[in-house]
């Protein structure tokens, strides 16, 4: 009379444990590659996305470029958008409206504001700005992004491959 068989052996257990390994070995790097390369993408559209703010914010208020990210944004909540609070990016992009740094998917923004204009309009309390720059830089280089990037009022976004923080001699995004 034969003996049958119920269940798996534990060498057959740990060949298939094994094979998950390898597998998982294989993926999470990809995986966390992908994710910085996502990160890169999103601060890249957000760039973009300040530009346009900037140029906007310019056209509509006569105030020249906005002083802040506060000025660009505004805090969550704010419905009247005004020369202060513009409301022309999203709150978590300009802080909320308070200074001129935020952080989002991994990576840290910094406007630099240029030369105050002499007078603001009517309506204004903080004068615009002849000129800015904006930083993108990965929080923590190598996990949440790679690149670092870089624009001023002329548009062209510019980067560096090791995360440092770049300028307008960097290399133009292709």
């Amino acid at each position: 009379m034969k003996k049958s068989q119920k269940g798996f052996s534990l060498i057959e257990l740990l060949i298939v444990v094994a094979i998950i390994l390898i597998i998982a070995a294989i993926a999470i790097p990809n995986l966390l590659r992908s994710k910085m390369t996502a990160n890169e993408a999103s601060a890249v559209g957000s760039l973009r996305a300040l530009t346009t703010a900037a140029v906007t914010y310019s056209a509509i208020y006569g105030n020249a470029f906005p002083p802040s990210l506060g000025a660009m944004g505004g805090a969550a909540g704010t419905i009247a958008a005004t020369c202060d609070q513009s409301l022309l990016i999203d709150p978590v992009l300009s802080n909320n409206g308070a200074g001129n740094t935020s952080q989002k998917t991994g990576y840290s923004f910094t406007y630099v504001p240029g030369v105050a204009i002499p007078s603001p309009p009517a309506g204004c309390t903080a004068a615009g700005v002849n000129n800015y720059t904006i930083n993108a830089v990965p929080v923590t280089v190598g996990s949440t992004g790679q690149r670092g990037f870089f624009v001023d009022a002329s548009g062209v976004i510019r980067f560096t491959t090791d995360g440092t923080l770049p300028t307008v001699a960097s290399p133009a995004l292709q």
